[in-house]
């Protein structure tokens, strides 16, 4: 059996990461993998789907154990990704999804080089501009603090393997696809059955 892809996930807000995973995940060969955090759960959110809700004396209890890929603190709550949300289901073949931000991305580089790294854009500044006003959810200079953080991560985009337009939902999503198909068919990912091949002549 073949291992599976750790595939690390980013995007910045408003450019409907969260949409193209609901898409992706309907095919079982992927799991997004569920983060921890010392954050109260808020209203509707469930321990085990949505998060790993832990408490802090606990949660750096885990950090000294080494069962964190990746962690960091934000706001005064810590986040992080557990080994066990990981490396059974690679072992297993199923793909593992990390959707994460920039800054926790570039920790999960320098330890998991041979990850996958995929970063999702919007057509345009204008664009996420309007699709962050569209949901009504927020003020305006809100929106423009969003706008600019997200330019800041855009910036970033050049450190990852793969850039998706995410224009329109069906090509981004098959975007997405194509670049998974692509990396099965590397020399690096078929050596197993180039060996295969030749021992069986």
């Amino acid at each position: 059996m073949n291992k599976g892809r750790l595939i690390v996930f980013s995007a910045p807000s408003g450019c409907g990461k969260g949409t193209m995973l609901a898409e992706i995940l309907k095919d079982p060969a992927f799991r997004c993998s569920i983060s921890a955090t010392t954050r109260a759960p808020r209203l509707g959110e469930v321990d085990g789907v949505n998060y790993h809700f832990l408490e802090k004396e606990d949660f750096l209890a885990r950090v000294e154990k080494g069962e964190f890929l990746e962690h960091a603190e934000y706001v005064g709550n810590c986040y992080g990704t557990l080994l066990s949300e990981v490396d059974p289901y690679l072992e297993k073949g199923v793909n593992v999804i990390l959707e994460i931000e920039v800054q926790g991305a570039m920790k999960v580089k320098e330890i998991r080089p041979d990850a996958l790294f995929i970063f999702v854009i919007p057509p345009s500044i204008a664009e996420l501009r309007r699709r962050l006003n569209k949901r009504g959810t927020e003020q305006t200079d809100v929106i423009e603090k969003r706008v600019s953080q997200a330019a800041g991560e855009i910036s970033k985009a050049p450190n990852y393997d793969y850039i998706i337009v995410n224009d329109a939902l069906e090509d981004a999503v098959s975007d997405f696809f194509a670049v998974i198909r692509a990396e099965q068919l590397r020399t690096e990912s078929r050596r197993e059955f180039i060996d295969e091949v030749i021992n069986n002549a």
